[in-house]
């Protein structure tokens, strides 16, 4: 019997989040504080008064939730796993909380990440959606079909659950996958509200920009083992890591074959820390060999 924390990505924030954790708790205070100091601006102002539109910016939303994970996880001062793992941006949450990285190189190299992110793909040409009642290989298929059609990146990005399939691309070409999803017997097809399209090979400069990055930070052995989004495995080389870290910029999240890995650990039980509950959600679908709840403080 293991157990496992894991730490949500892009698309868990809310305006408010961790401000009572902010005004009532020292460590998580100081999580905050020091990413306000990192980045040189009140990073904490956007995360608890907003408006939602700058804060689900990626430069701001992907230090925005590390940040409030981890005070989360500093107010609640838990013993650590025998495992962590995140969902894409998560896994630089994981790495922290597992003493791999510390926070200020953290929320350095996410606020990179999200520029670069930004920066790679002008608005309006890169889109993600999430397609139900599909199965990975039919998707696969259903994504190369809509290359062929429209001569443009359509990539898997992640493998959330069962039946729960996001993909990721230039935007013709993901409208046009919808619609072939659709004719392959998709129960929905429906676009995301995300500016970048992340996990595709659109994204191969920002891979190029924090590789760079990543051999300029110090990152440790970490404490317990990394369940990676890349191999679904637990990782715990130094050089693996980053390899890890920046491959899965341009390629797709496989959560659900790391959660079905998690049970061939012997993993029972699994703790979701950061904002919002998505992960548990995913977990419950695909698997009921894991109790998957959420931090509670």
């Amino acid at each position: 019997m293991s157990s496992v924390y894991v730490f949500p990505g892009q698309g868990a924030q809310a305006v408010g989040m961790g401000q009572d954790l902010y005004n009532n708790n020292t460590a998580a205070r100081e999580v905050f504080d020091t990413a306000d100091s990192v980045l040189g601006e009140k990073l904490s102002d956007i995360i608890f008064n907003g408006p939602m539109e700058t804060l689900t910016l990626t430069a701001n939303v992907q230090p925005a939730i590390l940040t409030t994970s981890i005070a989360m996880f500093r107010a609640y001062n838990p013993k650590l796993p025998d495992y962590v793992a995140g969902h894409s941006l998560g896994e630089y949450t994981a790495l922290c909380v597992a003493g791999a990285l510390s926070l200020e190189d953290a929320v350095k190299l996410v606020r990179l990440r999200g520029e670069e992110m930004q920066k790679a793909v002008p608005a309006g040409q890169g889109a993600m959606a999430v397609v139900l009642g599909l199965d990975i290989e039919e998707l696969k298929n259903v994504c190369e079909i809509a290359e062929k059609q429209t001569g443009a990146i359509c990539d898997i990005a992640n493998d959330n659950c069962p039946g729960q399939i996001v993909i990721s691309g230039a935007t013709n070409a993901i409208e046009a996958a919808m619609e072939i999803a659709k004719e392959h017997g998709a129960k929905r097809a429906m676009k995301l509200p995300l500016y970048v399209p992340p996990h595709s090979r659109l994204m191969a400069q920002v891979a190029e920009k924090m590789k760079i990055a990543l051999d300029n930070t110090e990152i440790k052995t970490p404490c317990v083992p990394l369940i990676s989004n890349k191999t679904c495995q637990p990782m715990t080389d130094v050089d693996e890591i980053k390899e890890s870290l920046i491959y899965q910029i341009t390629h797709g999240v496989r959560w659900r074959e790391s959660v079905l890995n998690m049970v061939d650990l012997g993993i029972t039980d699994l703790t979701e820390i950061g904002p919002g509950n998505a992960l548990v959600g995913l977990v419950s679908r695909t698997t009921d060999k894991i109790n998957a709840h959420k931090l509670e403080i």
